[in-house]
């Protein structure tokens, strides 16, 4: 019990929709002060509680223990209570019911801008988040430069953070977290702000706080590449609840699998929008006939998309984004890739059939997410947020070689041409 820093139990957090829930304010006041003091409320019918107002539960039944110098993903759809639960461990926000016990300080990245002041500089902003992790002035000044140098915004640290673009923030305030003496470090989804190189810088000092120093990490990021090179267990969640606490890996494949069960069969037409209505998106055999299960490597296999425009864009894009069951992106593929200007949507119906590389995919199983967006302008349907999804399954014709007869190493499988010339040789 002594290397437990996090314990959870029974974690339940409870929101209502609207301003005023009763009608009158003298009732919504006399309702709160109930609360507040733990007595019953009398504003409720007989039989009624708190819940059964207009409201949902973000966390329901929350439980877990994190021992110190554990690397802890959390992962979940948009919505799930990801992000209320780190709230709620940072003590941002308190629990509707529930106790959660935290053995050290926190050092918490919630979003951007989370603890600093905007007319504040950057340099004041070091001193005043240091102050509220409870450091000394003497302290701080010790770690301040390694604070500047990691952040990379050394001209620009006696400006006010106001004028900071997201990615300047983001880099001091995680510099900041990660450098001053914390027992805990929590990020959320702040790394998507920051440039390729700062991320895996970012991912690197975590690793080195908990494999090091023994700092206690918990990473909550939709990026699966992240998170499968940072943590070593992890916590899927779905409506409030945990569904899945395991190994990072097992993890990640419910979380893939999960969503695939949550979106092959939902109604296409959540996603429709001002330029387009999905009327269908599924796999294909070369014949444009539903792709029979599993297909080999040497198979060909089709994504298919019917759209229906109703308004055209010129920066307009769509096409597929595909996954492994690790959370690996393999790669997006896009119906402009194979630009030809006479070949671009138009309106009303239009029908996209983009190849899925033969001799190329290795053995297990790859979710295909839909994607469409104006082209740096603005997202349509996001796959890395919210996509309808397919499965593909491939096992088997990886070569014709029999040295291979099962799944090979490594994420994909290609097979390459190769050529022999031993002719004249001695």
């Amino acid at each position: 019990m002594e290397d437990i820093v996090i314990k959870a139990e029974n974690i339940g957090k409870y929101y209502r929709l609207g301003q005023i829930n009763t009608g009158m304010f003298y009732l919504d006041a006399k309702s709160w002060i109930s609360r507040k003091l733990g007595i019953e409320d009398k504003t409720l019918k007989i039989g009624e509680s708190a819940g059964d107002r207009n409201g949902f539960w973000a966390l329901d039944d929350i439980n877990f223990e994190i021992e110190q110098g554990d690397r802890v993903g959390i992962i979940g759809k948009n919505g799930a209570g990801k992000s209320t639960l780190l709230k709620v461990i940072s003590r941002v926000t308190a629990p509707t019911k529930g106790r959660i016990g935290i053995r050290g300080n926190v050092a918490s990245l919630l979003e951007v801008g989370t603890g600093f002041h905007h007319d504040m500089t950057g340099r004041e902003n070091i001193y005043l988040n240091g102050a509220i992790l409870g450091m000394k002035r003497a302290e701080i000044n010790e770690k301040i430069d390694d604070i500047i140098e990691f952040s990379e915004i050394n001209e620009h640290i006696d400006t006010p953070v106001k004028r900071y673009s997201s990615g300047m923030y983001v880099r001091l305030a995680f510099a900041v977290a990660a450098s001053l003496d914390s027992d805990i470090l929590i990020a959320d989804e702040v790394l998507a702000v920051g440039d390729a190189e700062f991320q895996k810088r970012a991912l690197g000092r975590m690793n080195e706080l908990s494999s090091r120093q023994g700092r206690t990490v918990l990473f909550v990021s939709h990026r699966m590449n992240a998170v499968k090179s940072l943590c070593r267990t992890g916590m899927l969640l779905d409506k409030g609840k945990i569904v899945l606490r395991d190994e990072i890996d097992k993890c990640i494949t419910g979380y893939q699998s999960h969503l695939y069960e949550k979106k092959s069969f939902e109604d296409l037409s959540h996603y429709d929008n001002e330029f387009f209505e999905l009327l269908e998106f599924k796999l294909v055999d070369q014949d444009g006939h539903d792709l029979a299960m599993p297909v080999e490597n040497h198979d060909k296999a089709f994504v298919r998309i019917e759209l229906n425009m109703k308004k055209i864009h010129h920066a307009f894009t769509t096409g597929y984004a595909i996954y492994n069951s690790e959370g690996i992106l393999m790669y997006w593929s896009y119906s402009v890739d194979d630009y030809d200007e006479n070949n671009n949507v138009k309106m009303g119906r239009n029908v996209l059939t983009g190849e899925i590389p033969n001799h190329f995919l290795n053995e297990g199983e790859y979710y295909i997410y839909f994607s469409a967006s104006l082209h740096y302008i603005q997202w349509l349907v996001n796959p890395e947020v919210d996509s309808p999804c397919l499965k593909l399954y491939v096992q088997g014709g990886l070569s014709e070689s029999p040295f291979w007869t099962m799944k090979r190493p490594g994420v994909c499988a290609p097979v390459l041409k190769w050529t022999v010339n031993n002719s004249g040789l001695i």
